[in-house]
């Protein structure tokens, strides 16, 4: 019987979700574990937009936050596998690239940027989601019933167990 374990998880240090919506899904893989990152935007601590009309500023403060999110998972950029890019400008797309330059390292991961018409917040220039990968989580106490679900709103994680 294999047990897959899956942590929903929003990290104190980061800006809180904008939504009903956790900021990572980490799912435990035998040597390691899958993060699924939601889309970041620009957003300070207080929840308001930083860098309005400047899409270097936006990318840079974008990628600090998922550095953020995969630090509280013992991951870095470094590790990404996946990016998903939202412009609402593509003609902005240099601006983007460069500031996703000094943050990811080489080789890129899997990427894919797309042009829409607006994001969540007014204002918002780009959103950016991702997956990486991140080292095992240390072991916790097995739930009473494999399937459950047990939470602890203090620290924002929810622990799944299901069994394959």
């Amino acid at each position: 019987m294999t047990i897959l374990r899956t942590t929903l998880h929003n990290p104190p240090d980061v800006p809180a979700p904008a939504g009903n919506y956790s900021h990572v899904a980490r799912l435990e893989l035998g040597d390691g574990a899958l993060l699924i990152v939601s889309g970041q935007l620009a957003l300070g601590a207080d929840g308001q937009l930083i860098g309005a009309g400047d899409m270097a500023r936006q990318s840079d403060r974008v990628f600090e936050i998922l550095g953020a999110i995969l630090a509280a998972h013992d991951a870095t950029l470094a590790d990404a596998i996946n990016i998903r890019t939202h412009l609402t400008d593509i003609g902005l797309i240099g601006d983007y690239a460069t500031a996703r330059a000094r943050h990811l390292e080489n080789p890129p991961p899997a990427s894919t940027t797309v042009e829409v018409s607006r994001l969540l917040m007014p204002g918002a220039l780009v959103e950016v989601d991702l997956m990486a990968t991140a080292p095992p989580a240390p072991a916790i106490s097995p739930s009473p019933r494999v399937g459950t679900v047990g939470s602890c709103e203090s620290s924002g994680v929810s622990v799944r167990g299901a069994q394959q």
